[in-house]
């Protein structure tokens, strides 16, 4: 799965990197992005362009948006058929901009944390679906999910699965909703090439939302 996750650059830079303008909003670099935080996306209506969602995908006919809280990871095995999910993976493909994840490795009877990032250092996308949720209220609410797959080689002594990162050269196919189909779509979702990641052990700090700093990214002692 995909629970904690970090975007370690600016706004703009996001922009430069996924070709979009940069957006009224601001957001500062975040070390420990939790579920149910608002984060950056990257979407394409008619152009590409950056947008603020809630993470924790609300289905358009949920009645209650606590489900969203149950919603932060979508399975690349059944999103396409899931009708939680079928909808978004049809229509309302996302990047959703990151520079690393975190994932926690039993050792014993305690959990290791461990930050993963590309080996480059450079901001990736992940893979995710975008709903718009209506409240009560008739307010318009933004809300996603994170597309996991199975581990690449590298990650399994991790954890069994990982977060799907579309590869630059993929990332238009991907939030292109025009004419393609189910089967092009679903190869994409596959695990990322481990050569190209890297990983190492982190501080427990992280295992609190609360922490949000620099620190948290840095090497265990």
């Amino acid at each position: 799965m995909c629970g904690r996750f970090v975007r370690a650059v600016s706004i703009e830079d996001i922009a430069d990197e996924f070709e979009v303008d940069k957006p009224s909003f601001d957001l500062s670099p975040s070390y420990n992005i939790a579920p149910s935080q608002d984060i950056a996306i990257i979407m394409n209506d008619k152009n590409r362009s950056m947008a603020l969602c809630r993470w924790g995908l609300i289905p358009s006919w949920a009645k209650d948006p606590k489900i969203g809280y149950k919603m932060i990871n979508a399975r690349a095995e059944t999103v396409a058929e899931k009708p939680s999910f079928r909808s978004s993976f049809k229509k309302h493909r996302i990047l959703v901009p990151a520079t690393g994840f975190y994932e926690w490795k039993k050792e014993g009877k305690s959990k290791v944390p461990f930050y993963i990032s590309l080996k480059s250092g450079k901001p990736f996308g992940f893979a995710g679906l975008l709903s718009v949720w209506t409240s009560k209220e008739k307010k318009q609410i933004y809300t996603c999910t994170i597309i996991t797959t199975g581990a690449n080689d590298l990650l399994q002594e991790i954890h069994d699965r990982m977060p799907v990162i579309i590869q630059k050269k993929d990332e238009d196919l991907w939030l292109d909703t025009a004419g393609q189909n189910t089967e092009t779509l679903l190869s994409l979702l596959k695990p990322y090439p481990s050569h190209n990641m890297d990983f190492y052990a982190v501080s427990p700090m992280v295992n609190s939302p609360a922490n949000n700093s620099p620190e948290c990214i840095n090497k265990a002692e």
